[in-house]
């Protein structure tokens, strides 16, 4: 039995996080890796920075700035043509900053529908007003 989705087979959704939003999806293209064949570390840390962004968002209410990578790790590599996928979830909110976790997971070209892990991060963003100064988070 194929695993691959069709109509008489849509993707699995096994083993991806069910507490987490999907707050992106990408595809490396072959410019964004290395002389390996495997997506550069700093173009996933950035999709993780702007992933990792969304959730805070609405909770700051304007400006904010990534003050903190907490913990970054790299479990699998990505490849040219993966899809990936980006849940983030708020684990902490201070009287200024909030602090999510991001994990990526990526169908492999040739395996769709199938979800492996590949990196897992925890950042903290800082609410900042015009001036780039700490402000306090609004209460919803």
């Amino acid at each position: 039995m194929s695993t691959s989705a069709s109509p008489d087979h849509p993707p699995s959704t096994e083993g991806l996080p069910t507490d987490q939003d999907l707050v992106l999806k990408v595809i490396p293209m072959p410019g964004d890796c290395n002389a390996n064949g495997d997506i550069f570390g700093g173009w996933v840390m950035a999709q993780v920075d702007l992933a990792g962004s969304v959730l805070p968002a609405r909770y700051t209410q304007g400006r904010m700035a990534t003050v903190a990578v907490n913990e970054f790790i790299f479990k699998q590599p990505v490849r040219v043509g993966d899809i990936l996928s980006f849940f983030s979830k708020v684990v902490r909110i201070g009287r200024t900053s909030i602090t999510v976790k991001v994990e990526v997971f990526a169908e492999r070209f040739r395996s769709q529908g199938r979800y492996i892990k590949v990196t897992e991060a925890l950042v903290t963003y800082v609410a900042i007003d015009d001036a780039g100064r700490p402000r306090p988070i609004p209460k919803n």
